[in-house]
């Protein structure tokens, strides 16, 4: 029986080895791909001074940071997790609250921007006073402030009351890095409460944005841009939702199936419901916005496709 079972295990350590290889190359690949496709966005709003003061571009500038971030920090962990990497309990503690952190930030952002649009189509003869270069940025540092509170809690927690990792290297993940039940019942509260605030904020902005629409005073073109953008918002935190779903069914298929099977179930969350809406959100918004577009597309073939001197237009897309 002991040699059945040592037989098994060599056999499915064989496939794991032989698929990973493959499977990094089909998630990393399309990753840097769009990790240069951010960071020339990233460089384009930074060409034009209009894109530095208007707020719906500066809240799309971090909207790029966090998510290009984010994506950064998600592929670095999942290499050093195939590559079987041991890390520092300290080094890995600091990667992981720094994505916890992103990903709720994130959240948040979405909700600031769809109050951008809301402001624009509901008091547009108010929105440069409420959307101003400094109120902008006060918000956004006020979201960065409340995304950070679970990953401080989490630190302090860590450091004050856990006695459990003693070891000085290990796999980094939050299950091997933080074991007490606390870190969980946090992560549900805080997570919880994000996407709650995050969706009233959304699905009120898109109600009021739809009412608007319906009087004969409102910029009829205008208010059904602002309104698919804002339900382009709903889409992604509804993606977002279901990456803690798909945690849930991770622990579930880990515990009740194979190591293969669970593997296999990770890898397709992991690629589905958190590579695959950070590298999309960014292209569809910023594609979608004419005069934002022709000047990415300059940069991003090397002057060969856009213009670098469009004719900037109030949108409110």
């Amino acid at each position: 029986m002991s040699t059945l079972n040592g037989s098994t295990s060599n056999n499915t350590q064989s496939l794991m080895d032989q698929f990973a290889p493959m499977k990094a190359f089909l998630l990393v690949t399309p990753c840097v791909i769009f990790l240069y496709v951010n960071g020339v966005m990233i460089f384009t709003l930074r060409k034009k001074t209009v894109f530095q003061q208007t707020s719906r571009y500066i809240l799309f500038g971090q909207m790029l940071w966090v998510d290009t971030l984010n994506l950064f920090m998600s592929v670095l962990l999942y290499l050093c997790a195939i590559s079987r990497i041991l890390i520092m309990k300290n080094v890995c503690l600091l990667l992981l609250i720094a994505a916890t952190s992103l990903y709720q930030i994130s959240t948040l952002n979405l909700s600031l921007m769809s109050l951008e649009r809301y402001v624009a189509i509901c008091f547009p003869l108010r929105h440069a006073e409420f959307t101003s270069f400094e109120r902008t940025h006060i918000a956004i540092g006020v979201i960065c402030f409340i995304g950070m509170l679970q990953s401080l809690s989490e630190t302090i927690i860590f450091y004050c009351i856990d006695t459990t990792n003693i070891a000085m290297n290990l796999f980094c993940s939050r299950t091997t890095l933080l074991r007490l039940q606390i870190y969980n019942k946090l992560d549900i509260a805080f997570t919880s409460m994000y996407f709650a605030l995050a969706s009233f904020v959304i699905i009120f902005t898109y109600a009021s944005i739809s009412a608007v629409a319906k009087t004969a005073a409102c910029d009829k073109m205008s208010a059904q841009k602002a309104n698919k953008t804002v339900l382009l918002h709903l889409i992604q935190l509804g993606l977002g939702a279901s990456s803690i779903l798909a945690g849930v069914i991770q622990e579930v298929i880990y515990v009740n199936t194979d190591l293969m099977t669970a593997i296999n179930v990770m890898y397709f969350c992991f690629v589905v419901f958190i590579m695959f809406p950070k590298c999309l959100s960014p292209l569809i918004y910023g594609m979608r916005d004419q005069a934002f577009s022709c000047i990415f597309l300059y940069y991003f073939t090397f002057g060969k496709g856009g213009t670098v001197n469009p004719v900037i237009k109030k949108q409110h897309a």
